[in-house]
């Protein structure tokens, strides 16, 4: 059957409304978005829940103080970038390398307690650092095998294994395998990876 003028007019009005409709709440949450955006909450949704870490807590002296569970750092690119330099961005957060014996701690000997210059987390201790003749800051253990992690790298076309940050996966370096006595494993690490406190290390340094 064919519909009256009237029936027709009455559709044309309802499908007008629906399509109305439909635009005003389109818009309204674009709008909402676009709030929330400014005012941060939306990054707070989006942003990835932290899982938590075990690490091991040292003081500046190098002196073990508890072992713990935290967070793990989670922050933005943008974030990190207002954190660091543009080299430790790039080497931490891009995986990059600095060019060999230009870094500030590849030949520091100095006695103190290397921390990751993204997060503080303690690393390297002077006490296992040596001369590898590489150009980079050389460590032949981590204070503590909890604050490390290690995983597979084949950037360069060769196996490698990588060495990052347990507490905010920072890239501090590599290890291999041609190290000193007693591991026989040498940490080859980063200087922009690092921070350096300069102090004596204590007997407690370690487990």
């Amino acid at each position: 059957m064919f519909k009256s003028e009237p029936e027709r007019n009455q559709r044309s009005v309802d499908i007008t409304r629906r399509a109305f409709l439909l635009t005003s709440v389109t818009a309204s949450t674009g709008i909402l978005a676009l709030s929330l955006g400014k005012s941060g909450i939306l990054h707070a949704m989006l942003k990835p829940s932290p899982k938590e870490v075990t690490v091991v807590r040292f003081s500046d002296a190098g002196e073990w103080i508890e072992k713990i569970q935290v967070p793990k750092v989670v922050k933005t690119e943008v974030e990190w970038r207002k954190q660091l330099s543009r080299s430790a961005f790039a080497i931490t957060r891009h995986a990059d390398t600095e060019v060999a014996f230009t870094g500030k701690f590849w030949n520091m000997h100095r006695s103190g307690l290397y921390r990751c210059i993204c997060c503080g987390n303690a690393l390297f201790s002077s006490e296992t650092k040596f001369d590898s003749g590489t150009g980079w800051p050389s460590f032949w253990a981590p204070i503590a095998p909890e604050n490390i992690r290690t995983s597979g790298d084949s950037s360069l076309g060769m196996v490698r294994t990588a060495v990052s940050c347990t507490e905010c996966d920072a890239h501090l370096g590599h290890v291999f395998d041609d190290g000193p006595e007693p591991t026989h494993l040498r940490y080859c690490i980063n200087s922009e990876s690092l921070s350096f406190i300069a102090g004596k290390i204590g007997k407690g340094s370690g487990r």
